[in-house]
């Protein structure tokens, strides 16, 4: 029997950091194009969903092969809305549409345009083999290791962030690997979604991606970084 998935990638109009981030231009095409095409790509996901509030990335979506079937209402639109209710927003309106539930959702973030659609698949597949509510897409830590944080309290006291009790000064090759979210997929049962109203659920599972594939775009710096990346991988090939 053929699961059936819906990938959501939410791409509102507003942005503080880049104006109208999801239209910037990266290697010739709009932001929000990348992730379309990546997903398009995966022949296990069955609806490509662009959630905007935005005529523009509306249009530039469909355009670019996504289905874009609604406006976001105006309640889901504002800067301190979470994801998950968009995501669900999105879920309901084309299962009702359909007459059908889906088996899996998985979120793709506009912002990560260097994810390949290999790793979609790999969150895909491990989340097929049934042990698991989540599979997300991470990224091994090199730099800026959590036992290096530290805090300040009390004007100027300096503090580990993470009270192990001594100042670690061991050589980075020597901390225990550490590994933060990519920032780009998440893939989660429906009932993890709909019903227990998590993106992420209680029995998550990781797929390790390369570094330079977890950019998120949240500043220009990011953006610079994105098209940097971009420049040098279209120079060695």
């Amino acid at each position: 029997m053929t699961r059936r998935t819906i990938a959501v990638i939410p791409a509102r109009g507003g942005s503080k950091s880049i104006p109208r981030k999801n239209l910037v231009d990266v290697a010739g095409k709009p932001l929000v194009a990348h992730m379309i095409g990546h997903a398009l790509e995966v022949p296990d996901i069955t609806d490509v969903v662009v959630s905007t509030d935005d005529p523009k990335i509306a249009d530039t979506a469909k355009s670019f092969g996504a289905q874009v079937p609604f406006k976001r209402p105006d309640d889901l639109s504002g800067d301190d809305v979470l994801s998950l209710p968009v995501v669900q927003h999105a879920v309901a309106f084309m299962e009702a549409a359909a007459g059908d539930l889906y088996d899996a959702v998985v979120v793709l973030q506009a912002t990560a345009p260097l994810c390949r659609p290999q790793d979609i698949r790999a969150c895909l597949n491990r989340l097929s083999e049934g042990d698991c509510d989540s599979v997300v897409s991470v990224v091994r830590i090199t730099s800026n290791h959590p036992f290096r944080m530290k805090r300040i309290v009390d004007g100027d006291v300096l503090i580990n962030f993470l009270d192990q009790g001594f100042e670690d000064v061991r050589p980075r090759q020597q901390l225990p690997p550490v590994y933060k979210r990519s920032g780009a997929v998440y893939a989660s049962t429906r009932a993890t979604v709909m019903d227990d109203g998590q993106i992420v659920g209680n029995r998550a599972r990781a797929v390790i991606v390369p570094e330079d594939t977890a950019v998120d775009i949240d500043t220009p710096l990011d953006l610079a970084l994105v098209r940097l990346i971009v420049e040098e991988k279209a120079d060695s090939i």
